[in-house]
C-alpha cells in the first residue's frame, strides 16, 4: 500500500502495535480533550493565500539555535522507540541524520545516549531532561550529553507528577522485561518501590521551580530551552530567566487535560517573547499546511511526537524518513500554493483572525 499522508501510518501502527503499546503511544491524559484540540485547533485556522507570486524556486531551509536544517520540522522527544521497532532511537536518529533535521533525544529512551550518537555521527541532536529529586541523576546526564555533543538541553517543566492516562492504568502498562530505560542502566537500585514508566515511581522531583532553571545553566555550557510553557507570563520568567528557546507543547494533551491546544497558545507567547529568544512548537502537526500555519504564528520550528513512532512502527529508519519526507513535500507545495518561496516569506499575513 502506498503511504501518501501521515493518517496511513497511523494507520498502520494502531493495527500492527500490540494494544498496550497503541495505548501507551496514542493516550492523552483524563477525557483526553486537550489531546484531540492539538488536531482540531489547526483544522480552524484559515490561509489567506497570495498568488503570483512566481514559486518556481523554493527554499524550505531554516536555522534552530543558529543551525542550519533542510525544513523546519524537527523530532519531539518520545519514549520508548524499541516498543515501536526493534533498532529503537537509532532507527530514529540515522532517519533526522540523512534529513539533516533536529532530532530531541527523549531521557527515557530505549538506547542508550551513547548508542544513539554512535548510530548516528554526525546528526543534530538536542537532550530531553528532568529534573530528579537526586540532582545527580540529572547532572550526571548533561555531562553525559554534553561529552557527547548534543547541541542543547531541553527542560521538560510540565511534569511535576505524571498525567493520569486512563488506558495505560487499565493496561497496566509496564515496559516489557527485554527493553530498559538504557539512560539509567544500572543506576536503580533493586526497589521494592512500584515502577512508572520504567523507573522507580517518585523518581521525579515535584519541588522543581524557576530556581533550578539557574541550577542547570550552572552545571552547563550548553543552550537551555524549556518545553511546556504555555502562557504568555511564563515565557516572559523563561525570557527573563535566560533560557534560550521555549517549545510551546502541553505533552501531546498526556498532563493536564482542560488546557489549551499548543497552536492556539503559540501566538501569543510569539508576542510576548518578541524575537528575544527563539520559540517553537509541538502537538497535533499531521501535514505540511499545520507546520505553514505554525511558523505564519511565529514559530521557528515544530517537532512531531506520535508520527515519528508511526514511522517506526511502518519501517524502523525507512518509515521515519518517509513521514519526514512527506511532510517536507506537503509543507513545501503548501509554501508555493500560500505564495512564499522561502522561510522568511512566512508571516502572520497568512493566517485568516476572524475564523479563528
Amino acid at each position: 500500500m502506498a503511504m501518501v499522508c501521515l493518517t496511513d501510518f497511523e494507520e498502520y501502527a494502531k493495527e500492527h502495535l500490540s494494544k498496550a503499546t497503541w495505548d501507551y503511544y496514542a493516550a492523552g491524559a483524563d477525557e483526553c480533550c486537550t489531546r484531540d484540540d492539538n488536531l482540531l485547533a489547526y483544522k480552524r485556522i484559515r490561509l489567506r493565500p497570495r498568488i503570483l507570486r512566481d514559486v518556481s524556486v523554493s527554499d524550505t531551509r531554516t536555522t534552530v539555535q543558529g543551525t542550519e536544517i533542510s525544513f523546519p520540522v524537527g523530532i519531539a522527544p518520545t519514549a520508548f522507540h524499541c516498543l515501536a521497532w526493534h533498532e529503537g532511537e537509532t532507527a530514529t536518529a540515522r532517519a533526522t541524520e540523512a534529513l539533516n533535521i533536529c532530532y530531541i533525544t527523549s531521557t527515557y529512551s530505549t538506547c542508550s545516549v551513547e548508542e544513539i550518537v554512535a548510530a548516528a555521527p554526525n546528526g543534530y541532536r538536542w537532550f530531553q531532561l528532568y529534573v530528579y529529586r537526586d540532582r545527580k541523576l540529572s547532572e550526571q546526564l548533561v555531562h553525559r550529553v554534553e561529552g557527547l555533543g548534543y547541541k542543547a538541553l531541553v527542560l521538560t517543566v510540565d511534569v511535576p507528577y505524571t498525567g493520569k492516562r486512563r488506558n495505560d492504568i487499565r493496561n497496566q502498562f509496564k515496559l516489557p522485561p527485554h527493553l530498559k530505560v538504557k539512560n539509567f542502566e544500572g543506576v536503580f537500585q533493586e526497589t521494592t518501590v512500584p515502577e512508572e514508566y520504567g523507573i522507580p515511581a517518585n523518581t521525579l522531583d515535584p519541588s522543581i521551580s524557576w530556581k533550578d532553571v539557574y541550577w542547570l545553566q550552572s552545571i552547563t555550557r550548553l543552550p537551555v530551552i524549556i518545553k511546556g510553557i504555555l502562557t504568555k507570563e511564563d515565557a516572559e520568567l523563561a525570557v527573563e530567566h535566560g533560557v534560550q528557546g521555549i517549545i510551546v507543547s502541553n505533552h501531546g494533551g498526556r498532563q493536564l487535560d482542560g488546557g489549551p491546544a499548543s497552536i492556539d497558545a503559540l501566538a501569543d507567547i510569539v508576542d510576548t517573547v518578541q524575537g528575544r529568544i527563539e520559540v517553537y512548537v509541538d502537538g497535533g502537526i499531521r501535514t505540511g499546511s499545520d507546520v505553514l500555519k505554525a511558523l505564519a504564528l511565529g514559530a521557528r520550528c515544530v517537532f512531531i511526537g506520535r508520527p515519528a513512532v508511526w514511522g517506526l512502527a511502518y519501517k524502523g529508519e525507512e518509515g521515519v524518513r518517509e513521514v519526514l519526507q512527506i511532510l517536507n513535500d506537503e509543507f513545501r507545495l503548501s509554501m508555493a500554493l500560500s505564495g512564499c518561496r522561502n522561510v522568511a516569506e512566512i508571516n502572520r499575513n497568512l493566517i485568516q483572525f476572524s475564523k479563528l
